[in-house]
């Protein structure tokens, strides 16, 4: 009869969101010799629309800035239509999609370049979906981000309105003054009295 050798085995580490994925998936941010298949650069400078750019912290429950979390954001283009193929994409300058890593940023940020999106129907405001990824999460986080020079679309906006008023500013990106490029700021508060809204999807 034969035995066979038993191996022990050695502990995986645990099965959460991060911090592996921001090194993973952002390759090229965190300086490994691979390619990203997306970066924080969601258009290129030729692209049609107004060009923005977008910073934010993600909070832990302390109010810590947290720097191992991924950022993924998906949007329209200017004329509120979705990218549609990868040859559209290479054709037009416009992936759609960022991912970006709070590992890299000196203040733990994510910094997003894009346009500004259109609507994508009559009554939806512009927005953009965020989707968080951090240390700690079993299952990722989904939020949205509406811009704070959008009062009067924001005002008739279904999800929008879906929300309870009080909790409506954690969504919305407020625009920074006093700079010559189009920079708006967005936080996003995992728990805490500012809580950012989640959404069940």
């Amino acid at each position: 009869m034969t035995t066979l050798k038993q191996t022990p085995l050695k502990q995986t580490p645990s099965q959460t969101v991060g911090p592996y994925f921001a090194y993973g998936l952002c390759p090229q941010q965190y300086n490994y010799d691979l390619k990203s298949l997306f970066t924080p650069v969601v258009a290129e400078p030729e692209v049609p629309g107004t060009h923005i750019t977008i910073i934010g912290n993600v909070f832990d429950g302390e109010g810590a800035a947290v720097n191992d979390a991924m950022i993924e954001m998906v949007q329209a283009d200017a004329s509120g239509r979705y990218v549609q193929s990868p040859a559209e994409i290479r054709e037009s300058g416009f992936r759609g999609f960022a991912r970006c890593g709070t590992g890299t940023d000196a203040q733990s940020r994510f910094v997003i370049e894009t346009i500004k999106p259109g609507r994508v129907d009559a009554d939806s405001a512009p927005y953009i979906d965020v989707i968080v990824l951090m240390r700690g999460m079993l299952v990722h986080a989904f939020t949205r981000l509406y811009f704070d020079d959008e009062a009067a679309a924001n005002a008739k906006d279904p999800v929008l309105a879906q929300v309870p008023e009080a909790r409506r500013t954690t969504l919305v990106a407020k625009r920074v003054e006093g700079t010559s490029e189009h920079l708006y700021r967005f936080d996003i508060h995992m728990q805490g009295p500012d809580e950012t809204v989640f959404f069940d999807v």
